[in-house]
Order: C-alpha cells, then structure tokens, then sequence
C-alpha cells in the first residue's frame, strides 16, 4: 500500500509539535446571537487501551518524508525514507491517538563517521521516575513527573537507504485522549509544579480558563469590562462561546473604532495568532489590517481558548456578523490545519493566504543546524522569497539555493516548495495584499507582547495594557493625517503625474509611489506590438535579464503589467510608469488611485458599490439596523471631535434631526392600520418603507446629514 500524499499537504496540517495538536475529538458548537452565549460540547476522553501488537511478519508499507497517512496505524516493517519521516509519521500518530512522545533512545555506528543507525520513539510516560539523593542541606523542589512505566514504543533502524520499523509497542498503561493540554500548559507556566492531580482534558482546559478568565472560569471580569464598554458605546459588540458546563470556552469583541476602521481598510485581513511564538503568551489574538498611512489597524479582538476547527469557525463568523457581513478579499493566517479548514467554510470566495513571515521564523527552529553550517543560507532564503518579481525568477534562485547548500534531502524546504502558492507573494500577485513593499512588516501581538506583558500580568491588566497602546495608536494616526494635510511633499521631477499623486496620496503612500516613479527612469521600453492595444517589453538597468511585458490601451489611457505589482499592492508599478512617460501620458486615470490609500479614504464608505446590498442586509433584523445607524453615527461623532466649532455644528444638526425622527416615529405610531413595534421582536419594515408619511421626513434626514457631512457621505 502507497500513500501518496506531499509534503505540502503535511506542512498544511500545522507545524506545531504534538503538545500543541488540536483535540481531533471535539463536536461543533451552536452558534448563539452577540451579547449572549453559545453552547460546545464537551471534547470525549478516549479510554480504551489498544492491545499490544506481538512481533510478527507484516507487509512493509513505504512512507516518504512528510507524507501523512489516513488513520495508518504502525506496523512491523514499515519502511520510511529518513528518519525525521519516521519522527514525523509517529508524530501524527501520536497527535491523533492523544499522546505526547518523545525520542527515547538512539544509536550511532561505530567508527570516524558516526552515522545515525537506529532512532527510538516512546511514550511520553515510559520510565520510572527515581528521586536522585541530594546533598546534605541542600534542598530541592519537588518535579511534578510524567514517567508512568509506558512501554509503548516504536524503533526504526537504518537499512541501507530506508528506515525500517524493527520494534513496536503500541499498548500503553494509561488512558489517553487530549493529554496535548498538558504539555501546552506547563510550558506557558499555567500548571504549577506542584500539582499532584492526574490531568485530563476537563482538568488542563480549567486551569487554561482559569488563567485567561479568573478563577473559577466564569469570566465575570470579562463580562464586567464587555458591559462597561457597551454602555460607554452602544457600538462596541461582543461575543461569548461556553462549553456544557457554562464555563466560558472563547470570547470575542470589537469597539467601535474597529469596525468603523473595516469599513474603510477591510479588503485584506491579517488573523494574528502570533502569542504562539512565546510560550507565555495568552491565547490573545487579533484581527488586524493597514490603514492609509501604513499603519496596523485592528478589526477585533479574541481569547481563544479551545483551538479547534469549530471554534475558528465560531470566531470568524462572529467576526463576520460584527463586521456587517462583509468579507475580505484576502485573508492571511498561520499554517495551521484548523484553521485553513475554518477558513475555506466560512470565506470560500476569499483569497487565503499563509503569512510568510511566521513560516520564515520558524524556518529558523526548523533549519537552525543548516543555518549553523551555512551563515547566509537565511539571507538568501529571504531574499529568494522577498526579492523574486516573477514566478520564473523565484524557482531559478531557489533551485540555485537548494543546489548551493546541497539541501535536496532537506523535508523542510521541500514542504515549503511544495505549498508556494499558498505564502510566497509571487504566486499570489493576482490578488490584493496591501502590501507596498517585500519587507513590509506590522506590529503583531508578539511585539505587543514583548513591550506588556509576562508572566503575572491578569487579564484585566493586559485589558488595560491594551487600550492604552491602542489609544497610542490613534494618536499616531491623527499625528499622519494632520502630516499629510498640513505639509507638503518634496517633489523630485517637475512630472504632472508627480504633482497630481502628491495631492491624492497621503504622505506615506505617496512616498512609495514616489519611489517606483524615480525607479522608473531606470527602466528601458521596447514596443513589441503596435495597434488600439498594443504591448511594450521593459527591462531595467541591474537586471537585464527580466522582462515585464505592459499592455496598453491607448484609448483608455490603461494598462496592466506582468509583474501584477498594482493588484497586490494598489499602487502602479515603475514599469507602467515608463510606459506612461514614453506614451506622453500627462494625468493617470482615477481607477489607479486606490480610495484606500487616498487623504479621502475615510469619507464614506470603501466599497460605495456594496451599498445596495447593505440597504437590503439592514432591513434583515433589528440588531443589523442599530449596527449600520451606529456607524453612521461614529461618521458624525468623528467629525465633530475635531473641533470646538465642528462640536457645535454637528450637536446643533443632530438635535434637529432627532426632532424630524420624533415627529416621523409619532406619524407612523399613531396609524390606526399599525401595531405597536416592539424592538425585541423581528418585524418586516417593508410597509414602514412603503408609507408615504415615512418616506418624506426619512428623505429630508439623509438629505440634511449629507449637507452636514459633504458630499461623500452616503447612509451605508
């Protein structure tokens, strides 16, 4: 039997150690409305204890280095190829039954060489502890050990190039399930040494919510802060899962700010899971993005403690909901397994995408012997990933490294090249990223974790942190706006395209684009099609040998280019810049002038053409209504903060279109012909809509705010 599974499909199935694997036992939760609770099934605990398997003649089944089987259980004779293939496929096995291992025992061959020749995998629990005798007056803290005498093995020898299963064990002398918390939690310093109990599933997953809830598990810090927020604002949304015991399981929310940012910077968004990075992290995470001036931006919060698939499915259609319902063009999250699957189910049409940085950090752990033996093997990996502008370019210089560094055994980097497309940018340019440059990089919650946090800090304290460096950030943000209004760039051509970016862009965004336009006079342009459409090959001055094919359509004045720089990023790239200069282009189109990246791109809504679609989502339910007037409402209140004057104006507005609210509500609720509403209650607005009694003071609102607010503004 010949698995035939890659490399790539195994680095999807989560890099993290076995410890960290996700309990293949839990049911999907039910989904319950913000601001109340959902209900999860309680994970099972696997308890029977498999026989033991006698030494006896089995079929020999190969398995290639990163292959992953489908429920294969081990057997006598089984071949691999290397015997981090072996570590691996006991990994899983490991993973799936819910044991952690460990290697117990290995040997070398005699001689100058000293190669590797048998490798031996055991339980986590094999051994007896025994209490080394200590010095006289010298006292030393009890260790709180794991060795229960397990004899469940399994032990690969060396046969000329494969590795052959010669010993197996697969009868363990304790239950089994999802002891993985265990290991996760002590290595966050969650369980104390001193702890005697046994622990299972139900016990680890109590400390862990003890940790990041309170004592107890019941949250009721965190409820405390969630309703203190939302009667400061009525905005501010929030979310919480529990399992079958009503213990808090994972949470969620998002101020006002956060979703009155997505509404602007939506398009691409970035799943922050980075507190896995350091051991004593809290499962913090975020939902995180840029904004016009290069800035990080958050769209939500979350403390997730059960890191299943359905509680990734939970969060991100909460998420969603809070968000209005909107999905992002793309969305960039860790390689993790669960959360890909959660991922493809609630985004199906959304570009996914593994974030490059995190797989490039762990690439560090995963090749730090090589990196040892090579010092700029990590360079040119990264500039490999980071620099190569075509799909060509990149697998040339990467057959180049690998060849180099004499790496073609390496499984690590053949995972990595088996799932390119899913996190090298070059195989991705066709969608929207964001992303202005290849060594663009944002603070992730690790970094806010190195500045405020350790070891002792409560939830309520790291709450606090947070709001003080979110505040932070706002403070960065109107410090670039009033930048980007009150100074003027420093123009470096006497170009019209030039002047007319400087007073579009904001000062960030425009000094990108500044640098493609001077790198674009580095670039040489060759017609190599003439007609209504025509093509034109450029080449550049250090790299002669790469060349970017423009078409253009002179009608039009527009055109696209191979290097697909300005569907990823949303800025034109130095090729169709020299085009331009060459075809007497004086004023670039509208359509290369992103609203996102412009000193208008908190003017109303950022995608003006979802308008009617969200006219019809507000009329679904009551709480949809009161999210999309809280919105607008952020607009006015946003606007009236600037200034003591604009106070007063948007106060004295307000005031008199809250008279025409109440003089349409009595119109409608003294018709004979109607009920009394019930705002607790669904009830269908399509008469309401209809009423000419209605109409015309809900005419005479919408017409006053957009004198109010300019003519950018449109109800969303």
């Amino acid at each position: 039997m010949e698995v035939a599974r890659t490399e790539g499909d195994e680095l999807i199935a989560d890099y993290v150690n076995c410890l960290m694997s996700l309990d293949a036992n839990s049911r999907p939760v039910e989904n319950i409305n913000p601001s109340s609770l959902s209900v999860s099934a309680a994970a099972q605990i696997q308890t029977n204890i498999p026989s033991v398997l006698h030494e006896q003649s089995a079929p020999k089944v190969f398995v290639q280095a990163g292959v992953e089987e489908t429920e294969l259980e081990p057997v006598l004779g089984m071949e691999f190829e290397s015997d981090e293939a072996a570590k691996t496929f006991y990994n899983e096995y490991a993973r799936r039954l819910g044991f952690p291992f460990r290697v117990g025992r290995s040997r070398r061959s005699k001689g100058t060489e000293e190669v590797l020749i048998m490798k031996r995998f055991v339980c986590s629990k094999e051994g007896i502890y025994q209490k080394k005798p200590s010095s006289e007056g010298t006292r030393k803290r009890e260790r709180m050990s794991m060795r229960e005498g397990c004899k469940a093995m399994m032990e690969v020898i060396r046969d000329n190039e494969r590795w052959v299963v010669s010993k197996l064990e697969k009868a363990h002398n304790h239950h089994l399930g999802t002891c993985t918390r265990v290991g996760y939690l002590r290595s966050r310093g969650f369980i104390n040494a001193s702890d005697k109990a046994n622990f299972i599933a139900s016990d680890t997953m109590m400390l862990l919510r003890q940790n990041a809830f309170g004592q107890g598990g019941d949250a009721q810090g965190l409820l405390d802060y969630f309703k203190r927020m939302q009667a400061e604002n009525p905005a501010f949304f929030y979310a919480i899962q529990v399992d079958n015991n009503s213990c808090v399981s994972n949470a969620f929310w998002a101020d006002a700010k956060a979703r009155t940012s997505y509404n602007y910077f939506g398009d691409t968004v970035t799943f922050d899971t980075t507190y896995k990075k350091n051991k004593y992290m809290m499962p913090f995470i975020t939902f995180s993005g840029v904004n016009h001036h290069l800035q990080p931006v958050i769209f939500g919060y979350a403390l997730l403690i059960d890191e299943n698939e359905y509680s990734f499915i939970w969060l991100f259609e909460t998420w969603l909901e809070a968000m209005g319902g909107r999905r992002p063009v793309s969305f960039v999250t860790d390689q993790n397994r669960a959360m890909a699957a959660a991922t493809a189910k609630v985004f199906p049409e959304t570009c996914h995408r593994f974030c490059k940085w995190l797989i490039l950090s762990r690439s560090k752990q995963k090749l730090a012997h090589v990196y040892s033996a090579h010092p700029t093997l990590k360079a040119e990996l990264e500039k490999c990933v980071n620099e190569s502008e075509s799909i060509r370019s990149f697998e040339t210089n990467w057959a180049s490294m690998i060849d180099k560094f004499d790496l073609m055994k390496n499984t690590w980097l053949q995972g990595l090249f088996n799932i390119r497309q899913k996190w090298v940018p070059v195989y991705l340019k066709d969608n929207f990223f964001a992303e202005m440059s290849p060594t663009q990089k944002l603070e992730t919650m690790n970094d806010f974790y190195k500045k405020h946090f350790n070891t002792k800090t409560s939830l309520k304290v790291l709450l606090t942190q947070f709001e003080l460096a979110m505040a932070s950030r706002y403070e960065d943000e109107v410090e670039a706006e009033l930048d980007t209004i009150c100074t003027s760039p420093i123009l470096k051509t006497a170009s019209p395209i030039e002047k007319q970016a400087a007073l579009i862009y904001t000062r960030t965004v425009f000094e990108k684009f500044q640098e493609e336009f001077v790198e674009s006079f580095g670039c040489h342009v060759y017609k190599v099609k003439d007609g209504a459409v025509s093509k034109f090959n450029v080449t550049r001055d250090d790299d002669a040998l790469e060349t970017f094919t423009i078409t253009y359509n002179a009608a039009k004045s527009m055109a696209t280019c191979s290097c697909k720089h300005f569907e990823f990023s949303g800025i034109l790239c130095r090729h169709i810049i020299a085009v331009f200069l060459m075809v007497d282009v004086r004023i670039l189109p509208e359509e290369y002038f992103l609203r996102r990246w412009t000193r208008s791109a908190m003017r109303g809504s950022l995608l003006d053409e979802d308008f009617d679609n969200n006219q019809v989502a507000c009329q679904a339910s009551v709480s949809s209504r009161f999210n999309d007037l809280c919105r607008d409402a952020i607009k006015f209140a946003e606007k009236g903060a600037k200034s003591t004057e604009m106070y007063r104006v948007v106060k004295a507005a307000l005031q008199k279109v809250f008279t025409e609210i109440i003089a349409s509500d009595k119109t409608v609720s003294t018709g004979a012909h109607r009920d009394a509403i019930n705002i607790n209650e669904e009830i269908p607005i399509d008469d309401a809509m209809n009423d000419q009694s209605l109409q015309d003071p809900e005419r005479k609102v919408t017409n006053f705010l957009g004198q109010l607010l300019g003519s950018s503004w449109s109800p969303m």
